[in-house]
């Protein structure tokens, strides 16, 4: 039934351009939707008009997560390449806040004028000048919310390794290291490079892999912390239904931040943020505690830090980074610093 499986798929993604779907690395086939709603009809059209019926397995909704900083790395990190010739120096900060956001938007790239560019960073986040000029690439998919900057000085031969560095900063912040999800809001400044002398030891062979580990090694001294999705709800409900959406929001995690009477109706405009993990079955339980008289839209609106610290096995955030790990078939546990850490 695979072969249907796929070109059902195809067809889907024809059908409703909403609809995003991939192959992981696992060779899970991943439908992405808008919400619950959204999925369960996706399915349903996929297992009744395209595949003609064929039984599928769905597993539960998988939400995606993103890993961060929240400080500086506490010293500066070095890896060693394989073959031991080549040494790379990295430390790892969190961006500007807004900044992630206006590269979300497409306001900084990788193809801008340098010169607008550098305005925006120096006048907005008042970054030094000759640093904006510096950045060797964003990441992940060349144009993600990560920055990878050269602050070294005088190396030489510093551009051969330029592309094998680059290279490494897309598949680092693609999969990062607490649960192989992307990486968002982090700037990795290459603070010194020791290399061999001789131009074929310090091939892509040796620098790829040494630089994910530097990054790797980097992102853990710093403090890491794992964002999760957040949506904004809009719920209009008539005044009696405010009780049931405040306990239900309380039990959701949920933060309701406006309230407002609309002029000349009896009826409430409640906006609240809800957690997209927590927003399973949320429209159900809803519509239980305010016996239907609430109606929620979901809309994604910001990613926000879970504060437990993800490497504590114990904590909130260490658990959703094992369930992860297990569901992608990884280590359960994230690996520890001199795992991608070298001493001299």
């Amino acid at each position: 039934d695979l072969p249907k499986l796929v070109e059902g798929l195809k067809r889907l993604s024809r059908s409703d351009p909403m609809v995003q779907c991939h192959i992981e690395e696992t060779g899970e086939h991943i439908v992405a939707g808008a919400g619950e709603l959204h999925l369960e009809i996706c399915l349903k059209d996929l297992q009744d008009d395209f595949m003609g019926g064929a039984p599928i397995k769905v597993s539960e909704p998988v939400v995606s997560f993103r890993e961060t900083v929240t400080a500086t790395s506490d010293h500066t990190v070095m890896s060693k390449s394989p073959n031991k010739h080549n040494r790379l120096y990295m430390q790892a900060r969190p961006l500007e806040d807004g900044l992630a956001e206006i590269i979300d938007e497409g306001k900084i790239g990788p193809r801008d004028d340098p010169k607008v560019r550098t305005k925006i960073l120096s006048e907005d986040f008042n970054w030094d000048k000759d640093l904006t000029k510096k950045i060797w690439c964003f990441g992940p998919d060349t144009n993600g919310p990560n920055l990878f900057l050269d602050v070294c000085k005088g190396v030489q031969y510093l551009n051969e390794i330029k592309d094998s560095c680059n290279a490494a900063m897309q598949w680092a912040t693609k999969e990062g290291v607490l649960g192989e999800e992307n990486m968002r809001g982090i700037v990795f400044e290459l603070n010194d490079v020791v290399m061999h002398a001789d131009a074929i030891h310090r091939g892509g062979g040796q620098i790829i892999p040494t630089c994910r580990r530097v990054m790797y090694a980097a992102e853990l001294t710093a403090q890491p912390r794992l964002l999760e999705p957040v949506y904004l709800v809009e719920i209009q409900a008539p005044e009696s239904a405010l009780g049931g959406i405040y306990s239900v929001m309380n039990q959701k995690r949920g933060i309701v931040f406006e309230e407002m009477q609309r002029p000349g109706t009896p009826m409430y405009n409640v906006k609240c943020y809800l957690p997209v993990i927590e927003s399973f079955g949320f429209t159900a339980t809803l519509r239980a505690a305010t016996s239907g008289q609430a109606f929620p839209q979901c809309v994604f609106d910001h990613w926000e830090a879970l504060q437990a610290d993800p490497l504590d096995p114990n904590s909130q955030a260490g658990k959703l980074i094992c369930d992860i790990r297990k569901r992608k078939g990884i280590k359960d546990f994230v690996q520890p610093l001199n795992e991608y850490e070298d001493k001299l």
